[in-house]
């Protein structure tokens, strides 16, 4: 198989206003950027004061305000939508898109499990494996009949005169533990990590891929890395030392063992980031930012600081194996920094 080209994108989270979005869509496809991946904002958002959007409903919209840039889910859940329903929105962004400009990205999302109660009983493997067919099935026109042990869907044909997009939609699996890898080793076209990803873990990642007997250069593998960047190198940790705080937080209160080889592969201790959630629940994600120190952002790995400490970060993700770095980017005026990283950091990688 073609190994998978490097390509550098960002991790758009779709708690912000419409408008800034797609003007950050807009900046990106101006600056050069390879893709925007839109992360739904779960219920953990919400209760921080930040609302939460449908990434299938603004994909399209994004589609259409850029000319370029390829646009991903990252990541939709079957436990929020069946997945031919998810098959039939991803229908309209694929339309929207055009040939080569859409990424479905799934994952089950423990956050959206957690607050619907979705735990003791509950296939996430397997629901996944069954979404991916399903959606694989409905997407490809044929007849489709699948009576699975999460879901089951009998779609007819498409008619062969019927107006509809006919090409490939590549399908990405979220994952971090040993079972969910080999899933979408075996039947993903990408992987998708969490937040927090590590050069370590994405060698971790490349290894638990080859024990399925695949070759991890096949599978495009997108690194969700917090980012921020700036001329001045405090200024530009800034942002990147906010979305960590954010982050570890989240993986305390809400995702605690899937993140535990994230956060033991980062050399993070639960005694270093119990404080940053605590500050957190008492005052926010400025709270939370001010409990990050240095020595714990170092050890989260950022692409952050100058335009040359991105390129020195992005190339360390390179050579570990990542193939896809998806900038997590925060901090004042994004804008600015996505077209700073434009100027100074992706020709490097071009």
């Amino acid at each position: 198989m073609t190994p998978a080209p490097f390509r550098v994108g960002v991790m758009q989270l779709t708690m912000e206003p419409l408008e800034e979005i797609l003007e950050h869509a807009r900046v990106m496809d101006e600056a050069g950027f390879d893709t925007i991946w839109l992360a739904e904002a779960y219920p953990w958002w919400r209760k921080h004061s930040m609302e939460a959007r449908s990434s299938t409903a603004i994909s399209p919209l994004v589609a259409r305000e850029t000319s370029r840039l390829a646009v991903g889910w990252g990541i939709i859940s079957p436990y929020t939508r069946h997945p031919v329903q998810i098959a039939m929105e991803a229908r309209v962004t694929q339309e929207a898109a055009g040939p080569g400009r859409f990424y479905l990205g799934l994952g089950v999302s423990k956050i959206f499990m957690r607050h619907a109660g979705i735990g003791e009983g509950a296939k996430p493997v397997a629901a996944m494996r069954e979404a991916a067919q399903i959606i694989r099935g409905v997407l490809s026109g044929d007849a489709f009949d699948l009576e699975g042990k999460v879901f089951s869907a009998h779609v007819p044909a498409l008619a062969a005169d019927a107006d509809a997009p006919r090409w490939d939609v590549p399908l990405y699996f979220a994952g971090t533990g040993p079972m969910m890898l080999k899933a979408a080793a075996q039947a993903g076209d990408g992987l998708l990590t969490a937040s927090i990803t590590t050069p370590a873990f994405v060698r971790y990642v490349r290894e638990r891929i080859a024990e399925t007997g695949r070759d991890p250069d096949s599978l495009d593998l997108g690194c969700t890395i917090v980012a921020s960047i700036d001329e001045d190198r405090d200024r530009g940790r800034d942002g990147a030392r906010e979305i960590a705080g954010m982050y570890l937080a989240n993986k305390v209160q809400n995702i605690q063992g899937a993140a535990d080889t994230l956060l033991e592969l980062a050399g993070l201790s639960r005694e270093e980031i119990v404080p940053i959630a605590e500050a957190m629940e008492r005052g926010g994600r400025l709270a939370a930012k001010a409990a990050v120190t240095d020595a714990i952002l170092d050890k989260c790995k950022p692409i952050a600081g100058t335009p040359e400490d991105c390129v020195a970060a992005i190339e360390e993700y390179r050579a570990a194996g990542c193939t896809h770095v998806m900038l997590e980017l925060w901090g004042d005026d994004r804008a600015a920094q996505l077209r700073l990283f434009g100027e100074r950091v992706l020709p490097h990688f071009r």
